[in-house]
């Protein structure tokens, strides 16, 4: 059943099919980001947005920087009470749904103006309300109850509207989530707050500054629940992900997930195919354990990651690298690890894998009404999935598998980083990546055994304890024996500096005696 699955994906992608069989990822492009922020140095809030696909800011490569107050639309919508008339037949379309300037254009006046979508207009539409209010950008709210953290770029709906946008509009216009909105707009908010007063723009920032996003990470949603879904562009640099690449070099192995056997340490669990058939087919894998003694790069991407998904890096799991070629796939599979419970998965791509030569990482069954998920591999994307539900259950939607590659000479590499319910013991940050050192990160395999007995003698939670006891005190064992070592050859040394002595004192005794004898 889960390599039919596999097939039919792959024979759709063949056909070339953009298919709303599916939802395919990544959509959205570094270009159209943008930034909202506000506070000061030592607490910063920020916001992503995502700019609209007209006007001269479009060709501009979103190059813009506005600092302004942010002030609410009145009427919130552009539109309010008001009624469009459709009687005047010498006016367009465009212009017989434009509804004139906000009612409070005095206040829009040089800022930013936050509107919502929820009257229907088009972007162009909302866009030339602002200009004409004399707002000097414009934040439109997607009002849409369903679409959780989604947002896109405007775009003009006719030849009119792109004509207009191109000789009028010269703001930033950019659009945020409905969460995003419910932020900002009660950013300044206090229990204390008078709804009433909220609605009408008490809880918004003094001063907000919009701006390109650059090389910024930023999100953008796929699956808002069961299982939440998310990816992060520029997670890594092209450096970082280069860097990971060639820490691994020369380190993997193939992985067999045949044996039944789970390696808890590695995370790669035995294969759950019938008639024992691989669930990783064809992948070569290592785990570069580096923990608390991590380098630069190590410890730049975990820092980034922390402040970006709001993991804490106490939980993280260490580098898990995969390698793979024309043939390689994993097959269906759920992210589980009976040893250490896996709270979210971080796929992290290090290179880009050209459209058609298959590697996409597949969501096949969301429960959000939406269509199965498929996001492409690019250089530096991340993909985050949560395992478990908000209360730590185990999500089975979170089923998920990494397609067969097809190109034939395409290679993908792929970390993936593990968020682990329980912070991790210094036995793993720390011990292990110690012991890994001398070989470049990859930790002896005599480890993984040993914790497979462990478990397999003693169950899962005391056989962990017993093997975390024992990596801790190997320091200890180790320091009594280079202490033995050294005091065993000091020992020696001196009692052959008492043996040479004696030795010395005795030649020079029997000198003495022969020459008493020789004067005899």
């Amino acid at each position: 059943m889960m390599m039919l699955a596999t097939t039919l994906v792959l024979a759709s992608l063949a056909l070339g099919k953009s298919d709303p069989l599916y939802r395919i990822f990544p959509q959205r492009t570094s270009e159209e980001a943008a930034v909202i922020e506000w506070g000061h140095s030592a607490i910063i809030s920020a916001l992503d947005g995502a700019v609209a696909n007209f006007g001269p800011q479009t060709s501009q490569g979103a190059n813009f920087e506005v600092e302004t107050a942010p002030v609410l639309a009145n009427p919130i919508d552009g539109v309010g009470r008001w009624k469009k008339s459709n009687d005047d037949e010498t006016l367009s379309d465009f212009d017989r749904e434009y509804p004139g300037k906000l009612k409070n254009a005095a206040a829009v006046e040089g800022n930013m103006v936050i509107m919502t979508d929820a009257a229907g207009l088009s972007g162009v539409t909302m866009a030339r309300i602002a200009k004409e209010s004399g707002a000097a950008a414009l934040m439109v709210v997607n009002t849409d109850q369903n679409a959780g953290d989604f947002i896109y770029s405007l775009e003009a709906e006719s030849e009119e509207e792109a004509k207009y946008a191109e000789e009028n509009i010269d703001i930033p216009i950019v659009m945020v989530s409905l969460q995003a909105g419910n932020v900002i707009t009660t950013a300044m908010a206090t229990d204390a707050s008078d709804p009433n007063e909220i609605n009408r723009g008490a809880g918004l920032p003094d001063r907000v500054r919009l701006y390109a996003g650059g090389d910024r990470p930023f999100f953008e949603d796929a699956v808002s629940k069961t299982p939440v879904v998310y990816l992060i562009h520029n997670m890594l640099t092209s450096e970082e992900c280069d860097a990971l690449i060639g820490m691994a070099e020369g380190k993997y192995d193939r992985v067999d997930d045949t044996t039944g056997i789970n390696n808890y340490l590695d995370n790669t669990m035995a294969s759950t195919e019938a008639n024992g058939e691989p669930s990783a087919v064809n992948v070569d894998r290592v785990t570069l354990w580096k923990g608390g003694i991590a380098g630069k790069v190590i410890k730049d991407v975990d820092e980034r990651i922390s402040q970006v998904t709001g993991f804490p890096p106490e939980h993280f799991s260490d580098f898990q690298m995969n390698k793979y070629v024309k043939g390689s796939a994993h097959l269906p599979h759920f992210d589980v690890n009976e040893a250490n419970g896996v709270m979210a998965t971080i796929t992290l791509f290090l290179n880009d894998v050209e459209d058609g030569d298959g590697g996409e990482l597949f969501y096949p069954n969301p429960l959000d009404g939406g269509t199965p998920v498929m996001v492409r591999p690019r250089k530096g994307l991340a993909v985050v999935h949560h395992n478990t539900d908000e209360n730590y259950v185990f999500d089975k939607s979170t089923v998920n598998e990494e397609l067969v590659v097809t190109g034939s000479s395409t290679v993908k590499y792929v970390a993936k980083k593990y968020v682990y319910l329980n912070p991790q013991p210094n036995a793993m940050r720390v011990v292990l990546p110690l012991i890994a050192l001398p070989f470049g990160g990859k930790l002896p395999g005599i480890f993984s055994t040993l914790y497979i007995a462990l478990i397999d003698k003693f169950g899962v939670e005391t056989g962990v304890t017993y093997f975390q006891k024992l990596v801790t005190m190997l320091p200890v064992f180790l320091l009594l024996a280079i202490a033995s070592a050294v005091s065993d050859a000091v020992q020696k040394k001196l009692k052959e500096g008492k043996d040479g002595k004696k030795k010395e004192s005795n030649e020079k005794t029997t000198k003495k005696t022969k020459k008493s004898k020789k004067s005899d």
